[in-house]
């Protein structure tokens, strides 16, 4: 694997971690939201990733992963029973979003961590570049 090639596998790594602390992010902002119907219900956003190959990689065509895409929750909404809540419909229930606020802040851990581990693995190859620049001189 070339030296650039960790690189390159690292920045995708904290790419993707990156989305998928905005999805947590809009995830927990949204999670007080209130709706008169399921439809416009904000629901909980999860991402979806996958690795990235390189064809041309040899032995290691892993170079890294990227989103996919974003799926909903399919958990269900609450229904609240509100009948002088504004938003309330006609038989006096308002709908939440099905935001978990402990999932979302294991998951907000979860992708800080592996954003970190990203870090450490460019600091090191940066490194270990370094290292062999110098035995040259």
């Amino acid at each position: 694997m070339s030296m650039f090639k960790v690189f390159d596998t690292a920045a995708s790594g904290m790419s993707a971690q990156s989305l998928r602390l905005n999805l947590v992010a809009s995830n927990m902002a949204n999670s007080d939201s209130v709706s008169s119907s399921i439809g416009e219900t904000y629901k909980a956003r999860q991402p979806v990733f996958k690795a990235v190959f390189d064809d041309m990689g040899g032995e290691n065509p892993a170079v890294g992963v990227k989103m996919a895409g974003v799926v909903e929750s399919k958990a269900p909404l609450i229904k609240e029973y509100a009948p002088n809540h504004s938003l309330a419909d006609e038989e006096g229930y308002i709908f939440r979003p099905n935001v978990n606020m402990a999932e979302e802040m294991a998951n907000m851990i979860s992708a800080s961590r592996s954003y970190q581990s990203n870090v450490e693995v460019a600091s090191a190859a940066k490194q270990m570049l370094i290292a062999t620049i110098r035995m040259g001189q």
